[in-house]
C-alpha cells in the first residue's frame, strides 16, 4: 500500500494562504510587519525584491490599489493577476541593480523577501544572504523617496549586526522584527528601515 506524501513544510498558514488564495505562506509575514508599523499606504509605488511567487505583490495590491504602482523583480516566473499597474522583471538582481531606471521610481518602498539556495553550511549560506541584503539595501539608496522605507529579509549569521548597523546608518529609525509566522526552525529575520537619509544616499 502506497503511503501519501505530504509537504513536511506545511501548516495552518499554508492551508489559510491556499483558502485565501496567495500562492505563499510568506504573505502572512509581510501582514505582521503592516499590521505593526503601517508602512504601505493606498497610491504607494512599491518594489518588491524576490517577488516569487507573488504572494507579496498581490497582498502589496490590495493596498496600493489602482492609484499604486508595483515592481516585482525575481529570477522566475510568477503566474498571478495583479489588478493594479504593475512591471515585472524576470532577472538576475546582480544584473538589474545596475540598471539606470526601474519603472514606478522612485519609490515609496523596497520589500526583500530574498532567499538563496541553502547549502546546509552556516558560513556559505550566511554570506549569500548577507550579500542579497547588500544589494538591497543598494538599490533602496537608489531607488527610494526621500523619507522613504525599507523591509529587508536576512539570516542570521557572522555579518548580521554588521547588516544591521549599515541599515542604521542610512535611515532615521531602524527595527528588528521577527514574525510569528516564521517558522521555529528559521533564522530569519526583518531588519525595518524607516525614512531614508538623504545625506547617506
Amino acid at each position: 500500500m502506497k503511503k501519501n506524501k505530504k509537504n513536511l513544510w506545511a501548516d495552518h498558514y499554508t492551508c489559510q494562504a491556499k483558502k485565501e488564495k496567495y500562492p505563499a505562506r510568506s504573505v502572512y509575514k509581510l501582514k505582521e510587519i503592516q499590521s505593526k508599523y503601517k508602512l504601505i499606504h493606498p497610491g504607494f509605488s512599491v518594489l518588491d525584491l524576490g517577488c516569487a511567487p507573488g504572494s507579496w505583490m498581490l497582498y502589496v495590491s490590495e493596498i496600493v490599489g489602482q492609484s499604486g504602482f508595483i515592481a516585482g523583480i525575481d529570477l522566475k516566473k510568477i503566474n498571478i493577476q495583479i489588478k493594479v499597474p504593475h512591471n515585472l522583471i524576470i532577472d538576475d538582481i546582480f544584473l538589474v541593480k545596475d540598471s539606470h531606471h526601474l519603472s514606478g521610481a522612485p519609490f515609496d518602498i523596497v520589500l526583500s523577501d530574498m532567499s538563496h539556495n541553502t547549502t546546509g553550511r552556516k558560513d556559505v549560506d550566511s554570506l549569500r544572504s548577507f550579500q542579497l541584503c547588500e544589494v538591497a539595501l543598494e538599490m533602496a539608496q537608489r531607488y527610494l523617496k526621500p523619507g522613504g522605507h525599507f523591509v529587508c529579509k536576512i539570516f542570521q549569521g557572522e555579518d548580521t549586526h554588521k547588516m544591521i548597523d549599515t541599515v542604521k546608518d542610512c535611515f532615521s529609525e531602524t527595527r528588528i522584527f521577527r514574525p510569528k509566522t516564521t517558522r521555529k526552525a528559521s533564522k530569519e529575520i526583518y531588519m525595518i528601515g524607516m525614512k531614508l537619509n538623504l545625506e547617506n544616499r
